[in-house]
């Protein structure tokens, strides 16, 4: 299915998932182990040096190591057995030392970690990138008015900018649980056999503090084989990611239909085309990340359920993690790929934004009026009052303005003046350019003082 990367993917993770980015991974945490123990004197330097120049994923049979991993059982097992071939060639005395006191389960999850490591750095590049657009973004259509939808139906004004803003949060947040997780759960896993470095005496604290240094991973109080929280929290937090870009990607497309056609992608030659409707433009960058998005959330829920995995080491909800995670993290790196590049030539239509919000003929200025009219009636009676009003206005295709200049109990109270101010948008958008100010201060943003408009 590698025909579908381009819509799926995310170039700049793709590599550290590939067959040899994997093995290499691996290898890179038994190079380290070498290093660290013969730091500690388990073993002399030459016998390190020995084994981590041995450690190259291009000096492994990859077709072999996938025939035999299946009786195997993992990966590590077949793989270990073709890299102390490998250094008994050159140092037989040196072949003795590899995976010294480790366990298959310390190569495979440190090795996972550090692929999560690189390839959430490159996330992170990605989710800057998407920051930076959403505030440009923010601070251009803060005072472009467009009409708020709850329930699918028209609600109230509200503007582009502040509908952007809210979007700029939750990535700010994102970033700020994504950098958390190479502080906390992107950790050294060292245990040996069952978690206790029994196989390296006194000494397996003090290698396990090597090896973290070796590899600059954080070093757990205690080793965490069964414990699969740390697995959990990097597969919530970028469902969580996951989630903000469908529900962007979900907008933007909704925003996109013929009928509202408020926003539109890029315009070029070939993209989102039919094959049998010359007229068609798809919003095919949204439907990229519907697509990929929306496999998420089942991925994630599986690498929940497999943190209550039996003993000291499960047998198959650990193992259910090999693909999950890392497709959890590619998905969601192709989804960010796709928006981060889509962002830039957004199409906002501000004119059809104005057009649709007198659709309903003033009937989203209904609260505001409400609210005027309850400063000298009672909120139930104001509330009864304009509810006649807009079935009225329903009723005979009238606008409500009009329909509530007539009635002799709202002008009592509200000169023409009055009247017509509540039925400008832009007096009825409350604290929203503070909210918007407030974003774009916390994404260290030097647009936010864009001229208004």
């Amino acid at each position: 299915m590698q025909l579908l990367d381009g819509f799926f993917r995310s170039p700049a993770v793709e590599p550290f998932f590939t067959r040899a980015a994997t093995i290499q991974a691996i290898l890179d945490f038994e190079a380290a182990l070498a290093r660290a123990e013969a730091r500690a004197g388990v073993f002399s330097e030459g016998a390190a040096t020995a084994i981590a120049s041995c450690c190259r994923a291009s000096l492994i049979d990859l077709e072999a190591l996938e025939q035999a991993m299946p009786a195997a059982g993992n990966l590590a097992i077949p793989l270990l057995k073709q890299l102390t071939a490998i250094v008994a060639r050159t140092s037989p005395e040196a072949s003795r030392y590899v995976h010294h006191g480790a366990t298959s389960q310390d190569a495979l999850d440190t090795g996972l970690m550090l692929q999560l490591r690189s390839a959430t750095r490159a996330v992170l590049r990605d989710l800057d990138g998407l920051i930076s657009h959403l505030a440009a973004l923010t601070a251009t259509h803060r005072g472009t008015v467009m009409v708020a939808r709850t329930w699918m139906q028209h609600a109230l004004p509200t503007t582009f900018g502040f509908v952007l803003a809210g979007w700029l949060d939750a990535c700010l947040a994102h970033r700020e649980r994504l950098n958390s997780l190479a502080e906390r759960s992107l950790a050294l896993a060292f245990g040996g056999a069952v978690g206790t470095l029994a196989a390296l005496g006194d000494r397996g604290a003090r290698i396990a503090a090597l090896l973290a240094e070796e590899l600059a991973l954080p070093l757990p109080r205690i080793p965490w084989h069964s414990e699969r929280e740390r697995i959990a929290e990097i597969a919530a937090a970028y469902g969580l990611v996951s989630a903000t870009l469908e529900r962007i990607a979900r907008h933007l497309s909704l925003e996109m239909q013929t009928e509202i056609a408020e926003l539109s992608e890029p315009r070029a030659t070939g993209r989102g085309g039919s094959s049998s409707m010359p007229h068609k433009q798809n919003p095919v960058a949204c439907a990229a990340i519907l697509a990929a998005t929306s496999r998420v959330p089942p991925l994630v829920s599986a690498i929940l359920s497999a943190a209550s995995g039996e003993y000291q080491r499960s047998l198959g909800p650990w193992q259910s993690e090999w693909e999950t995670v890392p497709e959890i993290v590619r998905l969601t790196a192709g989804a960010l790929h796709q928006l981060t590049a889509l962002l830039p030539g957004l199409s906002v239509h501000p004119e059809k934004m104005r057009a649709n919000l007198e659709l309903t003929r003033g009937l989203i200025y209904a609260e505001a009026v409400t609210g005027a009219l309850s400063n000298k009636l009672n909120r139930a009676s104001a509330h009864k009052l304009v509810e006649a009003a807009c079935l009225r206005a329903r009723s005979d295709g009238r606008s409500l303005r009009d329909i509530l200049a007539e009635d002799p109990e709202v002008t009592a109270i509200l000169d023409p003046e009055s009247l017509a101010a509540l039925f400008q948008s832009a007096n009825y958008l409350g604290s929203a350019d503070l909210f918007i100010d407030a974003v774009l201060a916390a994404a260290g943003s030097d647009v936010k003082s864009t001229v208004k408009g």
